[in-house]
C-alpha cells in the first residue's frame, strides 16, 4: 500500500468555541492555525478546519441512505482507525456523553468490507464516521 496524502476538509460551524471543545478536547485533535473565524485541526494526520459560518449551519442539509440496516447520515466524513484506537475512542465518547446517530458496533459481518463503525455528530451538527477494519487491506474489499 502506498502512503496515504493527508486531506483537507473545511465545514460550517456555528461556533468556534464549542469546536474547540469538541474537536479538541473530546476527539483530541491538536490544534494548528486559527484566526477569529476558523480554526485548523490535526484530525489523525489530516487537516480539518472548523469555519465558523452559522447561516450554513442553520440551513441543515442533511440526509440518510440505507446500509446495513442502518440510516446513514449523509454527508458525513471520518477516518478508519486501527481497531484498538476505535475501541478507545468509542470508549472515549460514551465517557464524554456523545450522542451515537448509530452506535458502535460491527457491520457487514462475515463478509468482504467488515468493519467497525459508529456515527455521532459534532456540536454543529456534522456527522462523523468512525471505522475500523482488522485487516485494512479489506478497506476496498468486493469479495
Amino acid at each position: 500500500m502506498t502512503e496515504l496524502s493527508p486531506f483537507h476538509l473545511a465545514f460550517p460551524v456555528h461556533d468556534l468555541a464549542a469546536a474547540r471543545a469538541f474537536w479538541g478536547g473530546v476527539m483530541g485533535c491538536p490544534e494548528g492555525r486559527s484566526s477569529d473565524d476558523w480554526v485548523d485541526f490535526d484530525f489523525y494526520g489530516h487537516q480539518i478546519v472548523a469555519h465558523q459560518v452559522p447561516s450554513v449551519v442553520a440551513k441543515g442539509g442533511h440526509g440518510t441512505n440505507p446500509v446495513d440496516g442502518h440510516d446513514v447520515p449523509v454527508p458525513h466524513f471520518g477516518i478508519v482507525l486501527g481497531l484498538a484506537d476505535w475501541k478507545a475512542l468509542a470508549e472515549r465518547l460514551t465517557a464524554a456523553g456523545v450522542a451515537f446517530q448509530i452506535a458502535p458496533h460491527v457491520r457487514f459481518e462475515g463478509q468482504p468490507g467488515e468493519q467497525a463503525t459508529m456515527f455521532f455528530t459534532d456540536p454543529s451538527g456534522n456527522a462523523i464516521e468512525m471505522k475500523a477494519f482488522a485487516d485494512r487491506t479489506k478497506l476496498f474489499a468486493t469479495q
